[in-house]
């Protein structure tokens, strides 16, 4: 469904009016078109004295065509501003931000980015340390929510030994892909992280399960995968056979009518990937998901069994079986599709935030028992992404979702395929345990 206001918001009498009586400000955003550079200008870097990140980012933002600029000549503007914190170990050396971003806040084009690298507190050597590394992300947080304009801030910890795999990411949050994440905190762990032979094609050889895959969300992340080199397998149930053929074709995949609650689902779907001619899988998207919304007063047993059945214990059963037989191949990937209902709660659906929360539960909990495999699990939490569910909502609900958060609009399937798309690829195999909420900011929960 169109959003009316931000059509409006964007032509030269909308414009006019939002600026003269304050209302939201729905900008159009910088999505990812295949061919488009990883930023569309130059991207000043800055760090802290004593950072161990900046020397390597800048080389490595150099080596991928962008133009790295340490000192802003006077009137520039910039794609991106990006700052190594890692340098600061305690409270007093946190005014080297102020003294990075005070002066450059207002060089940004619209949609740029803002990056801060620091290290996770965890892996600190004082306690000093970690409590002014833990500081950065109040400091992103408000950046994301303060610059707008389509501007988004992230904070990406880098551990130790983990400074050559951050491409990917780095990829990925400059450029239009990340276009609906913002205020968002990611870990990217120690160790080595393959580059993809092309990165216009990082999926290419590679097998992906997309379940609940006929529409929407599901159809946008299938077809993602498709365009960055993956072979799709399109999976619901057979009751959206045709939907279900039709995003398969476009994708060039293949379908599968199966519904992942029955008994036998588990067992259907490992002997499936175990006869084909990949023999086995290399990315689990669990996409499918449900809806039966009451007030838990006056929900019944079944409304509240069967979202749990589909949202979490599929899943679950899923991953159980896949990985008791070798399925889910080294390299593989595993990522679930939470929801921003799973941290910060809605009315109405206890059952379905129970689910999502659960979802978020799973990858935190898997996430260290397959850290010795070689296989990665992570989430997306959407928050109002424009569905053919989120059309059907009243219209007070439907524009409170658009509005509230930093892009004062809603996103797009596309907006979620894409962070998918990150986790999937081979450049993010030390990124592990994290959820990423694909919603503008949304003011709703954390």
């Amino acid at each position: 469904m169109a959003d009316r206001y931000a059509n409006f918001a964007n032509s030269g009498l909308g414009r006019t009016v939002v600026k003269r009586l304050g209302l939201p400000d729905p900008p159009r955003l910088r999505r990812y078109r295949p061919g488009d550079p990883v930023a569309d200008g130059p991207v000043l870097l800055g760090a802290a004295p004593g950072g161990r990140l900046a020397e390597p980012a800048g080389k490595l933002l150099e080596s991928i065509g962008v133009q790295v600029v340490a000192t802003a000549a006077e009137g520039a503007r910039h794609a991106a501003l990006v700052f190594d914190a890692t340098g600061i170990v305690d409270s007093t050396q946190l005014r080297a931000l102020f003294d990075f971003f005070h002066p450059y806040a207002r060089s940004l084009n619209v949609s740029g980015r803002v990056i801060v690298l620091g290290t996770p507190p965890e892996a600190t050597a004082s306690a000093k340390e970690a409590t002014a590394q833990r500081s950065l992300e109040g400091l992103t947080r408000s950046i994301g929510k303060e610059f707008g304009r389509g501007v988004t801030s992230q904070l990406v910890y880098v551990a130790p030994g983990g400074e050559q795999s951050v491409e990917s990411t780095l990829r990925f949050l400059l450029s239009g892909r990340s276009a609906y994440v913002s205020g968002q905190v990611i870990r990217v762990g120690a160790g080595a992280a393959p580059a993809p032979a092309d990165w216009a094609k990082p999926l290419d050889g590679k097998l992906a399960l997309v379940t609940g895959a006929a529409r929407g969300i599901g159809a946008a992340i299938a077809a993602v995968l498709a365009r960055d080199g993956a072979e799709v397998i399109a999976l619901d149930v057979p009751g959206a056979g045709d939907a279900l053929a039709d995003v398969a074709n476009k994708a060039r995949g293949r379908a599968l009518q199966l519904d992942l609650t029955a008994a036998d689902a588990p067992e259907r779907l490992a002997g499936y990937l175990a006869a084909g001619p990949h023999a086995g899988i290399d990315i689990v998207v669990h996409n499918a998901g449900i809806t039966r919304d009451k007030t838990i007063a006056r929900m019944d047993e079944s409304r509240w069994d069967s979202v749990i059945g589909v949202n979490l214990t599929a899943p679950e059963r899923v991953n159980d079986l896949l990985l008791e037989r070798g399925l889910i191949k080294p390299g593989g990937r595993i990522v679930g599709v939470a929801s921003i209902a799973g941290i910060a709660g809605n009315r109405g659906q206890t059952n379905y935030a129970t689910s999502k929360a659960g979802v978020i539960g799973l990858v935190q909990s898997t996430a260290p028992l397959l850290a010795g495999k070689d296989i990665t699990i992570n989430a997306v939490a959407p928050g109002f992404i424009e569905t053919a569910m989120t059309a059907k909502m009243p219209l007070g609900l439907r524009e409170a979702g658009r509005r509230l958060n930093s892009m004062s609009q809603g996103g797009l399937p596309i907006d979620v395929a894409e962070t998918i798309a990150w986790y999937a690829s081979p450049g993010s195999a030390t990124i592990s345990g994290t959820v990423v909420r694909v919603c503008g900011q949304s003011l709703l929960g954390a």
